[in-house]
């Protein structure tokens, strides 16, 4: 029904210039109802993710002692209301679709995009909040943004206290490495990627049903960097902070990414691997993910 309505309307479209000269835009009205389509597949992707209730805990171990010194110390980490995250990682089709552009190296339309900065992940969330509250596709009290870090390993862990979502090893005894079949169940890595040109969500998914969290790209977050969480940085400030700071100093600005990639091996995957980037700087082996947040 929505493919014939939209011959209808192309061709009252033609049928106008014809009988007017004046040409109206049918090509928009296109874009218009596939970038609908794909804010509703934006929408029904995300996972709620409800701390205290059900299978969700209230609180869990973030970091190692076991890891790397920016990896320490454990501490707990306790979340005080719910929020959703996106199944994927954020799609080329749906960025270009709200943003005009698709930067990705490895083209496809349900790859993750990529070659974007940090700043431009932040448009992103901005420009995608406006055009659902605009449909009525979430609340007026709602907003997409990039996750905290706190939020992003309790998602990619979800309940588990292993190295990985679903246990401490990577590798099978027969792995030679880069091999490392256990993980290349769920992640793209230097052990079983020809290159960041799969679609997303061809791996398996943690328990919670989020797909890519380990390797495929790494992911921004909101937080700035620190080289350790000793002092334990304030988990519950408000993320759009983030985005609020003058532009010279955001130019010198580095943040926190997750996850690990197809460049990275097995161990630079696990749940509490963090790394360092520049604001400023892009990479193809960087993408992202978004929250959906009350604005508080």
């Amino acid at each position: 029904m929505r493919q014939f309505s939209l011959n209808c309307s192309v061709g009252l479209f033609i049928a106008v210039w014809i009988l007017t000269g004046v040409a109206a835009p049918a090509v928009a009205v296109a874009e218009d109802v596939n970038l609908t389509d794909l804010l509703k597949t934006f929408v029904e992707e995300l996972v709620l993710i409800t701390p205290g209730e059900g299978k969700f805990p209230a609180k869990f171990e973030m970091g190692t002692n076991d890891a790397e010194a920016n990896e320490r110390p454990k501490h707990e980490v306790t979340f005080q209301h719910p929020f959703s995250i996106a199944r994927y990682e954020t799609t080329q089709n749906l960025y270009q679709s709200v943003m005009g552009v698709n930067p990705s190296r490895w083209k496809g339309p349900r790859n993750s995009v990529e070659m974007m900065t940090w700043k431009d992940a932040n448009e992103f969330c901005q420009k995608i909040t406006v055009q659902l509250q605009s449909r009525e596709q979430i609340g007026p009290k709602e907003a997409i943004r990039l996750p905290t870090e706190a939020e992003w390993e309790f998602c990619c862990r979800a309940a588990t206290t292993t190295r990985y979502s679903f246990g401490d090893n990577a590798q099978r005894p027969e792995d030679v490495t880069p091999q490392a079949t256990l993980l290349g169940e769920y992640a793209w890595h230097t052990g079983n990627a020809a290159g960041n040109d799969p679609p997303v969500g061809t791996r398996k998914p943690n328990p919670w049903g989020l797909y890519d969290m380990h390797g495929y790209l790494w992911e921004f977050t909101s937080d700035d960097w620190h080289t350790n969480y000793n002092p334990v940085p304030v988990i519950g400030k408000d993320p759009s902070q983030a985005t609020e700071v003058k532009r010279d100093q955001i130019d010198q600005r580095s943040i926190v990414v997750r996850s690990g990639s197809w460049k990275d091996p097995f161990p630079k995957l696990t749940s509490t691997t963090r790394r360092r980037f520049p604001v400023t700087a892009a990479d193809d082996a960087i993408g992202f993910r978004c929250v959906k947040d009350r604005v508080r």
